[in-house]
């Protein structure tokens, strides 16, 4: 494991729970288009009730360390950009154990709505997987979607990601108490950390009751268990 670099004076000067995690980010100014994402056998189209919603946020040091030679993540992982955690997207959840999806057909997402969200999500292709696989579902606009997505990512706050990747014997548990510490408000019991099958850090889920307020996750939802051993990749020098 790589220690964490520095790549901006912006960076340098951040406290140790830091809010934006675009350390660096420049929009191209020429956009690929996003291809159209549609509903499939194995993702067919789901018109539910909706019990609750998901707001996942991704660490991009271990994504580009697994995705940095694909070209869908050029933008983010080489282009000289830096990010810290990056937005996922927002998932309805439903009652039961499915949930809804791909809810109605779509038109691509006009281009300055992506370049707006690249900083927050940085993949035009990702963009329009979310408004159309979870944002159709929530009888909504493009615009009003993702700025609630990234409204409740701007909320968030993290702790020193390079201290904790130092701590031994780090466990699920005690990642989400240290976000729950530098997020008042935020219960632990109200996240769930994910991980790749070494172990290492892939992403967190915040749960979020019908008016967008931090809740309790409910049994069985997914990720690891609190006692589960956790390893946070910091990145290249």
């Amino acid at each position: 494991m790589k220690p964490l670099s520095i790549v901006t004076v912006l960076l340098a000067a951040m406290p140790a729970a830091a809010g934006a995690q675009a350390y660096k980010c420049e929009v191209p100014a020429n956009l690929a288009r996003p291809r159209p994402d549609l509903p499939s056998r194995s993702e067919p189209k789901r018109v539910l009730p909706i019990g609750g919603y998901t707001l996942a946020v991704t660490w991009a040091p271990q994504y580009c360390h697994e995705n940095a030679r694909s070209p869908s993540a050029r933008l983010e992982c080489g282009s000289g950009n830096r990010f810290g955690f990056t937005l996922h997207g927002l998932w309805p959840d439903g009652v039961g154990k499915e949930w809804p999806q791909y809810c109605t057909s779509t038109a691509l997402l006009p281009r300055k709505l992506v370049s707006q969200h690249l900083c927050a999500t940085p993949s035009v292709q990702l963009l329009q997987h979310e408004w159309a696989k979870h944002g159709t579902c929530m009888r909504t606009t493009p615009a009003a979607y993702f700025a609630r997505s990234t409204g409740l990512y701007a909320k968030l706050r993290y702790p020193d990601m390079d201290a904790l990747s130092r701590r031994p014997a780090l466990t699920a548990g005690g990642f989400a108490e240290a976000m729950a510490t530098a997020n008042p408000g935020l219960p632990a019991a109200a996240i769930r950390v994910t991980a790749n099958r070494q172990g290492w850090l892939d992403e967190l889920w915040i749960c979020l009751d019908k008016s967008f307020a931090y809740e309790r996750c409910k049994a069985g939802s997914g990720g690891l268990p609190t006692n589960a051993a956790l390893k946070i990749w910091r990145g290249p020098r």
